[in-house]
């Protein structure tokens, strides 16, 4: 983040460790001493090895896990950590994107995009329109009527996307969303999510473990350790927007910038 610009979302000193299993004296640290801030509209993505905690981190921020230490802000309130505090998606203001498409089978790819928005009561000709924008955006029109078992992989994927848009959080936070489809339709995710982002400009966490990905989407990388995870490194993305994904791994600078994210991650 520039020096200018005003954190939306600040964590500060977060930690985190469960309660021992049958057998221990005291669990491990998943996160220790965690700090990082996000500038609104920044879409802020975080690389770290397996198991460094990325998904814990997540979770804490959206409220749907307790802290064991430190805080969170956000438009500078500060959020409850501690359990039987918790607020679940902050009252609306955190969408949430995991690796599952969580798409109710029952329901059609519209009602699925536009459950969130019926739960809230927000569904009226002006979100209706935003979510036509969205599913133009990403060629889902026509499917309206689709069972989610009808869909490929990367439609059910683009589905739960704009289900978390359509009703517009001020925050999304995105776990390895693209994590389990193919080569080709991941590029394709990427490219609409770009795309989806620069029709709004939502502040954005984007967590992975693929170094090329981080790059190729961010503002900025952060560098995650190994778990207790910490903020290793960061790096502001000098790539021009918009981005063309089918070439941004050629562009000068990709391949070193690669390399020193790499070398960090060992």
């Amino acid at each position: 983040m520039n020096a200018t610009a005003t954190p939306t979302l600040e964590v500060r000193g977060l930690s985190k460790r469960f309660p021992p299993r049958s057998g221990q004296a005291e669990a491990p640290w998943i996160l220790a001493d965690l700090s990082f801030a996000v500038a609104q509209n920044e879409l802020l993505t975080m690389v770290g090895p397996s198991g460094a905690g990325k998904t814990t981190l997540l979770n804490i921020i959206c409220q749907v896990d307790a802290a064991t230490g430190g805080e969170v802000q956000f438009e500078g309130q500060t959020m409850r950590l501690g359990n039987g505090t918790l607020n679940p998606g902050w009252d609306c203001r955190f969408g949430y994107v995991t690796q599952d498409d969580n798409l109710l089978p029952w329901r059609t790819l519209i009602d699925n995009v536009t459950f969130p928005l019926r739960v809230q009561g927000k569904l009226n000709d002006q979100t209706m329109a935003r979510v036509t924008e969205l599913m133009k955006t990403v060629n889902l029109v026509g499917f309206e009527r689709y069972y989610p078992h009808e869909l490929s992989g990367g439609m059910r994927k683009r589905a739960s996307l704009i289900r978390t848009l359509a009703y517009d959080p001020p925050i999304i936070l995105m776990d390895e969303p693209f994590g389990a489809v193919d080569a080709q339709t991941r590029t394709q995710l990427q490219q609409d999510l770009l795309r989806l982002w620069n029709l709004g400009r939502k502040t954005i966490i984007f967590v992975t473990h693929d170094i090329g990905e981080a790059i190729a989407l961010g503002d900025r990388v952060l560098v995650l350790s190994r778990s207790p995870a910490k903020v290793v490194a960061e790096h502001r993305i000098n790539i021009k927007r918009p981005r063309d994904l089918s070439n941004v791994y050629k562009l000068e600078g990709f391949g070193d910038m690669y390399e020193t994210v790499r070398k960090e991650l060992l």
